[in-house]
């Protein structure tokens, strides 16, 4: 991705050129990569901790409930909810920081709305994370902010993914890449649609909210980590055919 230049072919550069550009693609890589470990591993410590919990019908923001309580039939008891709160925070500051320093060194033909949706991504992590979704919040009526920080944060993130593929095709980079970002981000796309269908219609569920949740959640952070997997090789002298060729 970071060699995305309109139609022009990709040159060689001198160690001297090619300080600030590898530097920046690399910080972009990293930063992804480092939010995606950061997460599944704050996640799983976190839900180890917490008594009985299930990936597959709790919901992620329940490991950073403070309180221990019962949330519409749920039992919460997260004692490490500060380090899923700092995780959330986390995702969202690299993800949005990773994609403003891939932009400063690759020419996205939508660089705009990439840098735009990276943006809301982050305010909504952000949000999820200062505003809790337990039983006092829901009384308070804050949990409305809470809510519309997460369909911030799953839709913009997984936008960001469809942007990026839809970039990396205009311009030829790969077309794995591309279509790959662009079937991960739909797939969280159709995964937050599912969750909303079944938690409005429960004689028809068709799986757990949970795991329509992570669905939703997970195809970011396997996007990011990818992309950066893929850009450190890249940067690092060991291009792949997938990446610096159309096919």
């Amino acid at each position: 991705m970071d060699g995305m230049r309109s139609n022009q072919p990709e040159m060689p550069l001198s160690p001297a050129q090619s300080v600030t550009g590898p530097t920046r693609s690399t910080t972009a890589a990293v930063c992804w990569i480092a939010a995606a470990v950061v997460w599944f591993l704050a996640e799983a410590v976190a839900a180890s901790a917490f008594p009985h919990y299930s990936y597959a019908t709790n919901y992620i923001s329940d490991l950073s409930v403070p309180d221990v309580e019962v949330l519409s039939g749920r039992a919460i008891d997260s004692p490490l909810h500060p380090l899923v709160t700092t995780a959330f925070v986390v995702q969202g500051l690299l993800f949005a920081l990773g994609a403003v320093c891939l932009t400063r060194q690759a020419r996205f033909p939508q660089r705009r709305i990439f840098i735009t949706l990276a943006s809301i991504h982050a305010l909504g992590m952000v949000m999820i994370a200062a505003i809790h979704g337990g039983r006092q919040n829901v009384e308070l009526g804050l949990d409305t902010f809470h809510m519309l920080g997460a369909f911030a944060a799953f839709i913009a993130g997984n936008l960001t993914a469809v942007v990026a593929g839809v970039s990396a095709l205009r311009v030829g980079v790969s077309r794995l890449i591309g279509w790959g970002s662009v079937i991960l981000g739909v797939v969280g796309l159709l995964g937050l649609v599912m969750l909303q269908v079944d938690a409005r219609t429960p004689s028809m569920m068709l799986l757990p909210d949970g795991f329509w949740e992570r669905i939703t959640f997970y195809a970011i952070l396997i996007w990011q980590a990818a992309m950066g997997g893929a850009m450190l090789l890249r940067s690092h002298g060991r291009p792949l055919q997938v990446l610096d060729s159309g096919g």
